[in-house]
């Protein structure tokens, strides 16, 4: 089960508990992405929410989280690395 999410992923310069209870759905965020899945798609079975009724929304969520999950490949898996040999 995913856990509960914010409207609004976390912009953080280091890795967050947000992040870290996140990770799967990053990794589904960016498999989709990768896909060329529709963001409406994405957002509507990552997190439940539906673009038609709630599209400003919809749209934040997904754009924020989806940045969020870029950030983790580029910079934040740094951090986990760094974590993991402490």
């Amino acid at each position: 089960m995913t856990p509960a999410f914010e409207d609004m992923a976390p912009d953080s310069a280091d890795l967050t508990d947000y992040d870290r209870a996140h990770i799967k759905l990053y990794m589904r965020l960016l498999d989709a992405a990768a896909d060329g899945a529709d963001w409406r798609e994405a957002v509507e079975v990552l997190f439940g929410i539906d673009p038609i009724r709630e599209p400003t929304r919809a749209r934040k969520v997904h754009e924020s989280h989806l940045a969020r999950a870029r950030w983790m490949t580029h910079t934040g898996y740094r951090h986990l690395l760094r974590d993991a040999s402490d």
